[in-house]
């Protein structure tokens, strides 16, 4: 039978959840967990270039550090590698922090998968997620040494493959920006035309945005969405210049931002109030869908919540899967999780009194 897996990393632990895809109520979800308990899980990955789908999961132990898991068994055993996977060299003065993302490449590097991380640096491995490698032209770039901590820390939260040429590569970093390579990473070049920093003297920087999250549109491979800190935007030439889509927005402040697994120009943001506000617009529990790039937004709410709300989304707890229609999910530091399974038109509440949601994760298994 085919399902759908739904992964949610929360500050103390990994919770999994299975329901079969033809089955489109949510009554069908059923959790275990959680894994790594006590641990913070900031990034999972569902890679399913191989024939069993494999997991990894990035966790941080308040007492041994933080680590990367994998399981080819969809959770019900984890390895650990002996050694750290990522790890950064001798003589780079830094030490590994966190694992913020954990990216699979396309189908034609079956075994490459990126790491991204606090500090801001970009890993890469070639064995499935076993070891990881420091790419160090953008740990040198000349831009690196100016990048300041956002309020979350100074971490490469988003890794971006062109499902075209699996050389274009891009990132973004809060608070570095967004960066492109179009060699594999030999060299990289900022990429933030028509984003602002809002709080600094020069409003149009070369770099330095305080970029939230990045999502490609799944037919349109050059347009890109991105949810930058004040800011909503699209960029139709792959990041060559972005342009504002916030117009029609309770607010163009947040944290995340996921486009549909298969229909052009659809994408999902979760607005909060304010950066000194970090609540959801309006103490509304409501997420906003784009059937336009951008153009229009249409405030989705039908199951959610409708007395005032205090659940932050943040950058990667929202997500979607590639049903048909698309499931779309979201987890909040309430410790939350909704899911919509015709595309965010109705949602229902799958967990409550969980722990504070990081991340949220799903993909079709079978």
């Amino acid at each position: 039978m085919t399902d759908v897996l739904l992964a949610v990393g929360t500050r103390k632990g990994l919770f999994l959840a299975r329901r079969p895809v033809d089955r489109r109520g949510q009554a069908g979800w059923e959790f275990d967990g959680p894994h790594f308990p006590a641990q913070a899980v900031y990034a999972v990955a569902i890679d399913r270039r191989r024939e069993r789908p494999r997991l990894l999961v990035g966790a941080d132990s308040s007492h041994w550090g933080p680590s990367v898991f994998r399981s080819d068994d969809l959770g019900a055993s984890w390895q650990e590698p002996p050694r750290p996977a990522v790890a950064f060299p001798e003589g780079t003065g830094a030490s590994l922090e966190r694992v913020w993302q954990l990216q699979p490449s396309g189908a034609d590097e079956p075994d490459v998968v990126y790491a991204g991380t606090e500090p801001g640096a970009l890993f890469r491995s070639v064995d499935g997620g076993e070891t990881f490698e420091l790419m160090r032209s953008l740990w040198d770039h000349p831009t690196r040494e100016r990048w300041e901590p956002g309020g979350g820390g100074l971490g490469l939260h988003t890794v971006l493959t062109d499902p075209r040429d699996p050389k274009a590569v891009t990132v973004a970093v809060s608070t570095g920006g967004v960066y492109r390579s179009d060699d594999g990473g030999a060299s990289w070049f900022p990429s933030n035309s028509g984003v602002q920093v809002v709080f600094q003297p020069e409003r149009f920087p070369a770099f330095g945005q305080c970029v939230h999250k990045v999502a490609r549109d799944p037919v349109h491979a050059d347009r890109l969405f991105l949810q930058n800190h004040w800011g909503v935007y699209r960029s139709d030439d792959a990041g060559g210049s972005w342009t504002s889509i916030g117009e029609g927005l309770p607010s163009d402040f947040g944290f995340p931002i996921a486009t549909h697994p298969r229909l052009p120009g659809v994408a999902y943001v979760f607005p909060l109030n304010a950066d000194s506000d970090r609540v959801p617009a309006g103490r509304r529990c409501r997420v906003y869908r784009t059937d336009d790039a951008g153009a229009t937004w249409r405030e989705l709410g039908a199951g959610l919540p409708e007395e005032q709300h205090h659940g932050t989304v943040l950058r990667d707890a929202l997500c979607t899967d590639d049903a048909e229609p698309a499931g779309v999910y979201f987890g909040n530091r309430n410790g939350e999780v909704f899911g919509s399974a015709d595309d965010g038109d109705g949602w229902r509440q799958l967990a409550r009194h969980l722990p504070d949601v990081l991340c949220v994760r799903a993909a079709v298994l079978g």
